[in-house]
């Protein structure tokens, strides 16, 4: 039996690549799910895949993260539909071009800092009210390699992702007392629609699935602080 059996596990855009691949790869364990993402036919697709997959209830709500009232929204729904969050996997990202600083407008910075981070920030604010009472609870940030390094047209992303980190460090130490553990991830180049054109020599989203999940079933007494895999076409970086 997987250890993640009947637990809640909630992941935010899931409707394709990282996302998508570990909603199925985790439905194969029996957990319950709450899925988001912006694109209602396919997470309703998944959801049926889940279901037959062996997970016992899935949850899909369509909206824009940068939507803060839809995330409190999610988060009630979700609860009252799946159960509260055992597992928290704030996996959504968002970048819609690659630019200099000098070209990206205020508008498409505010857009990328309300998904890559001020999201993630609310909806864990959410799930901490369950998680804190039990005292217990996981919290996984999916980073980016781009925190490791300064890569050129990617400002405002690195940016978010950047703080995000910061803010993934700070919980790390603040849910320490009340049982809760909180994971940093950092994936490398993978071969998704992310991406504009197609990348076969980047990880695929299965391969990055079964590492987010390992993460999920180490031993009570080894908490993953910071994880980073690349694929190997990265490892000149």
């Amino acid at each position: 039996m997987s250890p993640l059996q009947g637990k809640c596990v909630w992941i935010t855009g899931a409707s394709k690549g990282i996302g998508r691949a570990l909603a199925l790869r985790l439905a194969r364990d029996g957990v319950g799910l709450a899925l988001c993402g912006r694109d209602l036919q396919a997470l309703s697709s998944l959801s049926s895949e889940a279901r037959g997959l062996g997970s016992p209830r899935v949850f899909v709500k369509a909206f824009d993260l940068a939507d803060d009232a839809a995330i409190v929204s999610f988060a009630r729904d979700g609860r009252g539909t799946v159960g509260p969050a055992d597992v928290l996997i704030n996996n959504a990202g968002f970048n819609p071009r690659k630019v200099p600083l000098a070209e990206v407008t205020l508008e498409e910075f505010d857009a990328i800092l309300a998904v890559n981070l001020r999201a993630p920030f609310l909806l864990t604010r959410e799930v901490l009210r369950d998680m804190i009472p039990r005292k217990a609870g996981h919290i996984v940030n999916v980073l980016s390699t781009v925190c490791h390094f300064a890569n050129e047209t990617m400002g405002a992303y690195t940016a978010a992702k950047k703080g995000f980190e910061g803010l993934s460090g700070v919980l790390l130490k603040e849910l320490r007392p009340h049982g809760i553990r909180v994971s940093a991830v950092y994936p490398g180049g993978t071969d998704t629609t992310f991406r504009a054109n197609q990348r076969p020599d980047y990880m695929k989203p299965e391969s990055v699935a079964e590492a987010l999940r390992s993460v999920l079933v180490m031993p009570d007494d080894v908490i993953v602080h910071g994880l980073t895999f690349r694929p190997a076409a990265e490892t000149n970086f």
